[in-house]
């Protein structure tokens, strides 16, 4: 009887312990490196019409219009809530949110996930995101192949 007893012990612990962490991430940071024919076409387009936008090591240039002051810095895992235009470099807004969307960051383009962490809750970013970062050679909806993307976002949450 004891031996049953145990038997069933150590297969309760077993199969306990196999029991999947709900608080795992699905996500994972992206390895994508840009081209440096993609950053030279980006940084001509930054130099004739964002001259003060800073260019990240990950590829991409951007400009904090407000850094926020939250104290949780958004990661692929996070779920974010956020305000965004899109834009072509001719101008052409091809997506946009005036109201709050909620989303993980792992989810959408690799621009993304990269330049949203660089603000907090609150804060202001404009992304110039290389095509590598966005769509690449896939055209998507209005967004023609290869394209540059310019994206205006206020990071209204954190989660």
């Amino acid at each position: 009887m004891i031996r049953k007893l145990l038997t069933f012990f150590i297969c309760c612990v077993v199969l306990s312990s196999c029991k999947k962490d709900d608080n795992s991430c699905p996500y994972t940071v992206s390895g994508v490196v840009v081209p440096a024919s993609e950053i030279a076409n980006l940084q001509t387009y930054i130099t004739a019409n964002h001259p003060t936008a800073i260019q990240h090591p990950g590829g991409f240039f951007y400009e904090i219009n407000a850094a926020g002051t939250g104290t949780v810095t958004p990661t692929v895992c996070s779920t974010i809530s956020v305000t965004y235009a899109g834009y072509l470099t001719n101008g052409f807004k091809f997506d946009e949110s005036i109201t709050p969307v909620s989303f993980p960051l792992g989810r959408v383009i690799v621009g993304w996930q990269r330049g949203v962490p660089l603000v907090k809750k609150g804060g202001s970013i404009n992304l110039y995101l290389p095509p590598s970062l966005g769509y690449g050679s896939n055209a998507v909806g209005s967004i023609p192949p290869n394209s540059i993307l310019i994206f205006t976002i206020q990071l209204v949450d954190v989660q």
